[in-house]
């Protein structure tokens, strides 16, 4: 496309719009168990916040924030001081939220993959300046989130990948035998995002701590879903700042925070360690001074808000219910999944992502099944399997996907090989 002599009108442009999204997926109907993380329908219709007594409308009160702030731009905190208050706010709440101490230190970012680089890089400083490492290594699970990898890429580290047991967790003892006096960080997560089952934390982090290397706890997924899973009292591992060797942890507000695209949180168990190796300054030019507590310059407003807006609206008491939703919702789907012959699901998931693979039928072609039939299913390898992130939307399809994947196991045929299934 070149660049357009004359403009077009707002109708036509609309029209067009929605003409180019008619081949989406259609996430607000529950076809999706990635990527978009609906609520709609998760609560009873008379939900209301007990200590205001208003109906809770995350959509709504997302939509108003992000109207409120859709021009403005928080790189500057001191010509918008609102975003820097609510900025520290989101932070603060996510710190309380899993256990941080008073001296933590940290920042909001664009999402998972922006947290864990700047969870490296405060790592590769600490290496280098307390330790005089050179040439950082960077410990993850094989089941770790590929943002990992991507920032030892980036950011020069070299990648050595922890195998995981028959129980999809990280071995503990394989990842004591690979720590040497480079390795700059050791991951677990929590849960990881392939089998839904979190790491042995404790474990991990105690290898860290016993060398003085950085530990970081990859809760992208779980930050804001596993401590409202305690207060429903599941059993959750330890995972957070209450074990003594976690350093850093990453948490996506855009997750099960119930937020827009672009709000994830990563904090530091040290303040200093945030300013010293995180926080951009530079005023080596004529502009002034300029800083930056993460990877991006001018950065949108939008998200920043919207996440205030729905942590404040819903708080402890509105993401109980939708945690209590979420797992009455992954029980029915992980009862029925199991209740068809031919299928098994991986491992023992701690929360709501699930994965599920067989024995005795093409797994894949079952997902292409299930894809003709407009359902969106993830694929993986190693076992080969399908994957659920399930959403609290979830709960007003349970019935339908059970019965569409049932026929999809008995019905799948031959399959169309890897090379149709993502044409």
């Amino acid at each position: 496309m070149k660049f357009p002599e004359q403009g077009m009108s707002r109708p036509d442009i609309s029209g067009e719009m929605r003409a180019k999204k008619k081949d989406d997926a259609r996430w607000a109907e529950g076809r999706t168990f990635s990527l978009i993380y609906p609520t709609e329908g998760a609560l009873d219709e008379d939900a209301r916040d007990s200590s205001s007594g208003s109906p809770i409308e995350i959509d709504d009160v997302v939509a108003d924030a992000h109207d409120l702030y859709l021009y403005e731009n928080a790189l500057n905190p001191f010509r918008f001081p609102s975003l820097r208050e609510m900025e520290a706010d989101v932070v603060s709440m996510t710190a309380d939220l899993l256990h941080a101490p008073e001296d933590f230190g940290g920042s909001m970012t664009s999402g998972g993959t922006e947290s864990i680089l700047m969870a490296t890089l405060v790592a590769r400083g600490r290496a280098l300046a307390e330790r005089g490492v050179t040439e950082p290594q960077l410990l993850a699970p094989v089941s770790a989130h590929p943002a990992f990898a991507k920032a030892a890429y980036v950011l020069g580290l070299e990648h050595v990948q922890i195998p995981i047991g028959d129980d999809f967790r990280a071995d503990v003892g394989a990842a004591a035998e690979l720590v040497t006096d480079r390795t700059a960080m050791i991951v677990g997560s929590a849960p990881g995002y392939p089998h839904g089952v979190i790491d042995p934390i404790p474990e991990l982090a105690a290898i860290a701590a016993e060398r003085g290397i950085a530990f970081h706890t990859d809760s992208c997924v779980g930050g804001f879903l596993l401590p409202f899973l305690e207060r429903l009292g599941r059993d959750v591992p330890p995972f957070d700042f209450r074990v003594e060797g976690v350093t850093s942890m990453s948490a996506d507000v855009h997750k099960y925070g119930y937020t827009t695209k672009g709000a994830s949180v990563v904090l530091h168990r040290r303040h200093e360690w945030f300013m010293d190796h995180q926080v951009f300054l530079y005023d080596r030019w004529p502009g002034g001074l300029y800083g930056s507590p993460a990877m991006a310059g001018a950065r949108p407003a939008a998200p920043i808000a919207a996440a205030w807006a729905v942590m404040r609206h819903l708080g402890v008491e509105g993401y109980v219910a939708l945690a209590e939703s979420l797992l009455d919702t992954t029980a029915a789907l992980k009862t029925g999944i199991e209740e068809i012959p031919e299928l098994h699901v991986l491992g023992e998931p701690a929360a709501s992502l699930v994965a599920f693979g067989s024995d005795t039928v093409d797994i894949g072609a079952v997902g292409d099944v299930m894809d003709d039939r407009g359902w969106h299913l993830d694929r993986q390898t190693g076992p080969d399997a399908l994957h659920m992130m399930i959403s609290p939307a979830h709960r007003k399809i349970v019935d339908v996907f059970l019965a569409d994947l049932a026929d999809a196991v008995a019905n799948h045929g031959e399959s169309r090989g890897v090379e149709a299934r993502y044409s």
